[in-house]
């Protein structure tokens, strides 16, 4: 099966697989939080992280399952395209990908912000209440007791500055979180594979039942949608940007069809 892999797709395995295997190797365990995309407002963020985040990865299953779809569609896909074709693909859908999960996740952290500093500026205790609940999923709890202090001591300023500390610390921790993968560009592979190649059947791994390219990347797109809207507590899949990948592979087929065509 290694002869049908194709230059491009063989490089980028490589250049994937290299930068896990060496912080693994030499134990530097804070690499993927220099290539992986923070959120622009967090002070880890740099633009160059929307393209070194596609080359890193939070565990082994993570990268296996997305280098196992780059194993077999990008063959195919270079093939058709050519190799400098497929590599501007590649990378246009990740970094992409990239920027709609961020613009999203404005939307989503936007108005966290702004209730962190309407807290700022007018403390009390049932606002405080309201924002760990709707946004402490880890530690309520502990942020519970003190609100509990809190409410019968709304005039103790110890209290009040820590309030502020916890919601600060909450608001951080949003923006502080790293996405890393190539999960953007892979499914933006699989949504020009079931746009150019809708009726070739690809076998699932999970159950192992043969599927028609079409009808998985529609399954999977509606996943992406569903599970990120769904924005469940302990979920730290970045959902929107598997979608973000889709759509701007979408665009970019488009693009080169109308081109194409003119």
């Amino acid at each position: 099966m290694m002869g049908r892999l194709t230059p491009t797709v063989k490089n980028l395995l490589l250049i994937n697989v290299i930068f896990f295997a060496i912080p693994a190797v030499l134990g530097w365990k804070g690499l993927n939080q220099i290539l992986g995309l923070y959120y622009f407002e967090s002070v880890y963020f740099y633009p160059f992280q929307f393209f070194t985040y596609m080359f890193s990865h939070g565990g082994f299953t993570h990268i296996l399952f997305n280098m196992l779809g780059l194993f077999f569609l990008g063959p195919l896909l270079e093939q058709f395209w050519g190799a400098k074709r497929f590599l501007t693909f590649y990378l246009v859908t990740g970094v992409g990908a990239g920027l709609i999960y961020l613009l999203i996740t404005f939307f989503q952290i936007n108005p966290m912000k702004n209730a962190m500093e309407d807290y700022m500026l007018n403390p009390d205790p049932e606002t405080f209440y309201a924002f760990i609940a709707k946004y402490d999923r880890h530690d309520f709890g502990y942020t519970n007791q003190v609100y509990e202090a809190y409410f019968e001591n709304p005039g103790n300023t110890s209290l009040v500055q820590q309030t502020k500390q916890i919601i600060q610390s909450i608001y951080k921790a949003k923006v502080d979180i790293p996405m890393v993968g190539a999960s953007g560009a892979i499914y933006g592979i699989l949504m020009a594979f079931g746009l150019l190649f809708p009726n070739t059947e690809l076998m699932l791994l999970f159950p192992p039942i043969p599927i028609k390219a079409k009808y998985m990347a529609m399954a999977l797109g509606g996943m992406a949608i569903y599970s990120g809207f769904a924005d469940k507590a302990g979920d730290n899949t970045a959902h929107f940007a598997h979608l973000g990948g889709m759509i701007v592979s979408y665009i970019l087929l488009k693009y080169w069809q109308l081109n194409s065509n003119n």
